[in-house]
């Protein structure tokens, strides 16, 4: 049991790390681009990079992190405490005053992280 949670945290920390390092890289080039996208335009971009990056982790750590019985819950709750992580780490920028993107937010923060998780789930051996 302790080494499935250990699985499943380190699969959290692989995908919280890498989106924030992909917040890091929105924030330090964004100052050109200040028009907005359309929320599809950038929900299909945050779903994109998400799988992109799935990919990616793929090339780094070809197995899957989880055991089989907790794959599907994975794919289901790490998303999901991404996604609020974003959007804690969102509200603290707002806090300060920083500008935000899309992905500070919850849904687009679940979104770029349940792709890059669907990739794992469905490629990684």
């Amino acid at each position: 049991m302790l080494e499935a949670i250990l699985e499943l945290l380190g699969e959290f920390i692989l995908q919280a790390v890498l989106e924030g390092l992909l917040e890091m890289g929105f924030h330090s080039v964004a100052e050109p681009f200040r028009i907005p996208p359309k929320p599809w335009l950038a929900a299909l971009g945050y779903f994109t990079f998400g799988a992109v990056l799935g990919a990616l982790s793929l090339w780094m750590l070809p197995a899957h992190l989880t055991p089989p019985p907790w794959r599907i819950a994975n794919l289901i709750a790490t998303p999901l405490a991404v996604g609020a992580l974003m959007a804690i780490l969102g509200r603290w920028r707002a806090r300060r005053g920083d500008p935000l993107f899309r992905i500070d937010r919850f849904f687009y923060g679940y979104l770029f992280a349940f792709s890059f998780a669907l990739v794992r789930f469905a490629f990684a051996k």
